[in-house]
């Protein structure tokens, strides 16, 4: 959902109020505004450079400047022409040389010594607010505004002000479902712009994370410290480090007492009516247990224990679930007792030993006489890429769960930047990625030259991987010219599976390159009928004339492939 306004105004409205309903009638209704920076940036060059973030700003602390009275305020489109003026936010060369300088170029991080630049778009809610005042209906909105343009970008940020920034990281958490790319959310206790600042640290660390590091969930992060979403709360409102995950790594446990029996009695008759009620704890550190007397008492009147969920963790999935209309009561309780976007700790049985070392390891360090355990380490993280990666080449699926139990990385590169998804795409194994996929292995990881899995599934042609990729959540990644220019090479050369890669991974097959020509043209200039026909069943237009005024079909003509002319004139009747 992308609107833009005319070209006279230095605005981009890329999104509209939306029909949702309305959960809270007193939310504020919003518009999405950009100032400057123009998406249409996007189409142009080739992006393997840099990675694109989005950064919407929802108002907070950490964009505001001084108004007239000197007094700090949340001025609105007043943030990314500001930024543009601190060299440590902004490579006011690098974007000139890199975009041009017609004004309307994104933001570039200046170097910071990653796999790549990161280039990045500010857009801002009208009006701002303080967090204070955010609502159920800004989460929706939130989620909605990210789905809009999610494969435009290879991750985003969320400005957000302190008060609430956890419950819109946890609710975040459940409405973003099947979530390939990284939502990073954040705030400040003091602005950017001010002298002495832990703004600009959130907000430059912020934009690394999510254009740097593919980690596919919502996160916070704050003071140099990046929380999982769902596992963080407010700790202090008066110190820099204002957020904290205590529970992330369970440190302790601990039981509450309920005093009095009547109020197991009431929440018996509560459960009965089919409410769903959960237990957590408002404790820093540790978990509601039920081996306790009084946990045993509530699980047996039918409450639920939310383990060690943060208190806007537990709130935010109950919306969740309550939501989920398609999903019955017993369902319902199922899902608040899941693990579903690692906002609780599920303590499942003790193993029965620890995983037995890879007898690769093993091996060698009896060779070696390797008596640490940090020497036996090392040769291990040396030995464990190599084994993982032939074990994808070989199609050893049950060498890959062992070495995927002993703590190998599913997202592991190699030194030209591939993952074994690269790889197990590249040689068309589909039972490999297939189990890369179910064990957590990322869609969006680009190698050096910016290739994702599935722009090296479609040019090896393995339709089943591509469909595999795509029902996972990949998409390609190249602008419409660049698309164009690569399906005419396809028909141009008669290669119709190449077309039909394309066409599984989503592609628009009616795409023009530079000259205007779509691959129907170019089928229709070599004669390719298998193309011709594959293109025309696939609805692309046959009344598209190119830069030279010349349909498909008068390109068929031209070069005497009368029966072709004549297969789309079929179509067109």
């Amino acid at each position: 959902m992308i609107r833009t306004l005319s070209s006279a105004s230095s605005l981009d409205e890329i999104s509209v109020s939306y029909d949702v309903p309305v959960v809270d009638p007193t939310s504020v209704p919003k518009v999405l505004y950009g100032h400057r920076t123009s998406l249409d940036s996007l189409c142009d060059p080739e992006w393997s450079q840099e990675s694109r973030v989005l950064v919407l700003y929802t108002g907070g602390t950490i964009g505001m400047v001084r108004n007239d009275r000197g007094k700090l305020a949340p001025i609105p489109r007043e943030l990314e022409t500001n930024i543009r003026r601190y060299p440590h936010m902004h490579d006011d060369s690098y974007a000139t040389k890199r975009f041009g300088c017609n004004g309307n170029t994104p933001l570039v991080l200046p170097d910071c010594k990653e796999k790549r630049r990161v280039a990045y778009w500010v857009y801002e809610y009208e009006p701002l607010l303080d967090s204070s005042n955010m609502t159920m209906d800004d989460w929706i909105r939130i989620a909605k505004d990210i789905r809009g343009v999610y494969e435009m970008f290879d991750g985003f940020v969320v400005l957000h002000g302190t008060d609430t920034l956890a419950y819109t990281a946890s609710a975040l958490s459940f409405m973003l479902e099947n979530l390939g790319k990284p939502v990073v959310i954040t705030g400040s206790q003091i602005p950017i712009f001010e002298t002495r600042s832990d703004g600009r640290d959130n907000f430059i660390g912020s934009v690394i994370m999510a254009g740097s590091y593919n980690i596919p969930e919502v996160t916070v992060f704050f003071n140099n410290k990046l929380y999982r979403g769902n596992r963080t709360t407010k700790v202090s409102t008066g110190r820099l480090q204002a957020f904290d995950s205590p529970n992330m790594p369970p440190l302790a446990i601990a039981g509450i007492s309920i005093q009095g029996e009547v109020v197991v009695l009431v929440l018996r008759d509560a459960t009965k009516r089919g409410v769903i009620l959960v237990n957590t704890t408002q404790c820093m550190h540790g978990a509601v247990d039920t081996i306790y007397e009084t946990g045993e008492a509530l699980v047996s009147a039918g409450v639920i224990a939310g383990l060690d969920m943060t208190p806007e963790a537990a709130l935010t999935k109950l919306s969740y679930v309550l939501a989920k209309s398609d999903w019955d009561y017993d369902t319902k309780k199922r899902m608040m007792m899941r693990n579903l976007r690692g906002e609780m700790t599920v303590v499942g049985q003790e193993d029965e030993g620890e995983n037995q070392e890879l007898d690769v390891v093993s091996a060698i360090s009896r060779a070696l006489q390797l008596s640490s355990s940090d020497d036996v380490e090392r040769i291990r993280d040396l030995l464990v890429p190599t084994l993982f990666f032939t074990a994808v080449s070989n199609c050893d699926i049950k060498r890959l769960e062992e070495i995927f139990s002993n703590g190998a990385e599913v997202n592991l590169l190699d030194v030209s930047g591939w993952s074994a998804l690269h790889m197990a795409a590249c040689d068309g194994i589909a039972e490999v990625v297939t189990w890369l996929l179910q064990h957590g292995a990322s869609v969006h990881v680009r190698d050096k030259q910016g290739q994702t899995p599935l722009k090296i599934a479609v040019e090896n042609d393995h339709h089943k991987v591509v469909e595999l990729l795509v029902q996972t959540g990949a998409h390609l990644t190249e602008s419409p010219l660049r698309l164009g220019e690569v399906l005419v090479s396809a028909a141009a050369a008669d290669n119709v599976e190449r077309l039909k890669s394309y066409h599984i991974a989503g592609a628009d097959l009616s795409c023009a390159d530079p000259c205007g020509r779509t691959a129907l043209h170019a089928a229709c200039t070599v004669g390719s009928e298998e193309c011709v026909r594959f293109l025309l069943e696939a609805g692309v237009p046959t009344t598209t004339r190119d830069r030279t005024d010349l349909t498909p079909a008068m390109c068929a003509q031209v070069n005497n492939h009368d029966h072709l002319a004549r297969l789309i004139d079929e179509q067109e009747e």
